[in-house]
């Protein structure tokens, strides 16, 4: 996929204000538009004009896009980095009267999914305020214990200039015992301001965690990828494992092999049913870094015959 520089394609500056950008792309559709251009490439040209212009006019898309930074080039291959839009407020994110379906895939990676892909809900004589949306990361130990974290969001307002502000706001919030990724909290009236007597519409805060050193998450599973020795694993043994809970004693078989996953019931993040930890055995083999381990390892060497490519034919 390639960078779309959406300021070259309308030719204005990083800087230029909104009624600049309004200018620029009525001249541009006017000298592209299939009905009345002779250019060969009019269609192509328009649907590319009107691309940026969808992105530009918005402040909220604006500053999204602005965030990607200055470095990128137009044609330069181009995946958004991850979580490129964490922490940042949106209003309901849907798009204007424009018609996205002819819009790239650049776009479409953007803009077409997420946050901003919810439904629109125009203000027309609806005076409710509208719904705000955006992505927070917590700690795994949030959900299995429930906190109160307090959390910095950014949203965009149009300053006088014609040019978006981005304005940062500090909010507790209250993260509930047993959360998972991808749930949302509402915290009701922080949306966006009503009209008139009009109540603000609500906030929702969509759940991401942060990496774990231990720990991966799938839906309300746990997983731990355990270190355990060849001993350990070839002839059984009771060990202890962490938990986000705390350590527990853990019975591992004997003959198992590396790679062999165990479940501890109820485990993961709590709920009705609660979710599952699973244990992922990985087997960590000791240095030969002595004279007494070389030893030891010369003599399984001797002893036991192991081929562990016999299964290959080799």
């Amino acid at each position: 996929m390639e960078f779309k520089d959406y300021y070259k394609i309308m030719g204005v500056s990083r800087d230029a204000s909104k009624d600049e950008i309004k200018r620029a792309y009525r001249k541009l559709a006017r000298k592209y538009h299939p009905d009345v251009s002779k250019e060969p490439d009019a269609e192509a040209r328009f649907k590319e004009v009107g691309e940026a212009y969808e992105v530009l006019k918005d402040p909220e898309k604006r500053a999204a896009y602005d965030r990607l930074g200055a470095n990128w080039k137009a044609g330069q291959d181009f995946r958004p980095p991850p979580d490129w839009d964490k922490g940042f407020e949106f209003h309901s994110g849907g798009f204007t009267d424009a018609d996205a379906s002819g819009f790239s895939d650049f776009f479409e990676s953007l803009f077409g999914g997420g946050l901003f892909g919810r439904g629109f809900q125009r203000a027309n004589f609806n005076v409710r305020g509208q719904d705000t949306f955006a992505k927070i990361s917590i700690d795994l130990e949030d959900a299995f214990n429930g906190a109160t974290r307090n959390i910095n969001l950014r949203n965009t307002e149009l300053g006088e200039d014609g040019r978006p502000h981005v304005k940062t706001r500090s909010l507790n919030v209250h993260i509930p015992r047993g959360i998972r990724q991808g749930q949302h909290i509402r915290l009701s009236g922080q949306g966006g301001a009503g009209s008139g007597q009009g109540k603000a519409g609500d906030l929702y805060l969509q759940i991401e965690f942060n990496p774990h050193r231990f720990y991966r998450v799938d839906g309300k599973d746990i997983m731990l990828d355990l270190p355990i020795a060849p001993w350990e694993l070839a002839l059984g043994a009771k060990i202890k494992t962490p938990t986000p809970n705390g350590p527990v004693d853990l019975t591992i078989p004997s003959g198992n092999l590396s790679g062999k996953k165990l479940r501890l019931k109820g485990r993961g993040i709590p709920g009705k049913p609660p979710g599952d930890l699973y244990v992922i055995l990985q087997i960590v083999l000791p240095k030969a870094d002595s004279d007494q381990a070389k030893a030891l390892y010369r003599e399984m060497q001797q002893k036991l015959g192991f081929n562990p490519r016999a299964g290959m034919g080799v």
